[in-house]
């Protein structure tokens, strides 16, 4: 059980590098589209939520 755990705390710590691979991936989407700041703002955002279903589902059940 204990290496289980241990599994789900080196996957948390990688998770920050997600998040930002993330945000550059969709800030840089926004800036490549050409429609002004309200654009590379929302390719952040959904960089971060793109992230974030990542982990949830592909990273976290790697480990289940």
């Amino acid at each position: 059980m204990s290496h289980h755990q241990h599994h789900n705390e080196d996957a948390k710590s990688y998770d920050q590098y997600y998040y930002l691979v993330g945000l550059l991936a969709g800030l840089f989407t926004g800036a490549i589209i050409e429609k002004g700041i309200v654009w590379i703002i929302a390719g952040g955002i959904v960089g971060l939520l793109t992230a974030g279903l990542y982990i949830k589902t592909a990273v976290r059940n790697r480990y289940q």
